[in-house]
């Protein structure tokens, strides 16, 4: 899948794996309200596209980052911190970070789905981002 990016966009979302189709699909919901998001689709975390990260945010000033990770410790907080670090002065709030609850992983699928986050978390936290 390649990165979406869109003219004049507000904020950028960034994530890896299962949670690019859930930052695409909160892209569309985002643009039906008038918000236009770049999603970032990192591909592998380790190298990451640091690059390609940091000069979508220089653009839109607002990151949320997306993994199903717990949030704790996870690869979130390292993309977190390192777009935090070279670009504190440029953010228009600080970078937002949606992962699963910080819990054992669960085998039961009515419970997997309390466990993993939802497009709708994704969407809630862009639009704090966007709004203040």
């Amino acid at each position: 899948m390649a990165n979406v990016v869109r003219p004049g966009s507000d904020i950028t979302l960034i994530g890896y794996g299962g949670a690019v189709s859930d930052m695409v699909a909160a892209a569309d919901q985002m643009a039906q309200e008038g918000v236009q998001a770049e999603v970032i689709d990192l591909r592998t975390i380790s190298p990451w596209d640091q690059a390609t990260v940091l000069a979508s945010v220089a653009r839109t000033r607002r990151a949320v980052v997306v993994h199903e990770a717990v949030q704790q410790f996870g690869v979130g907080a390292e993309i977190s911190s390192r777009i935090h670090e070279e670009l504190f002065g440029e953010l228009a709030g600080p970078v937002a970070r949606v992962a699963s609850k910080n819990v054992p992983v669960p085998f039961a699928r009515s419970l997997e789905d309390a466990y993993v986050y939802q497009v709708v978390d994704i969407v809630e936290a862009a639009r704090r981002l966007t709004q203040s």
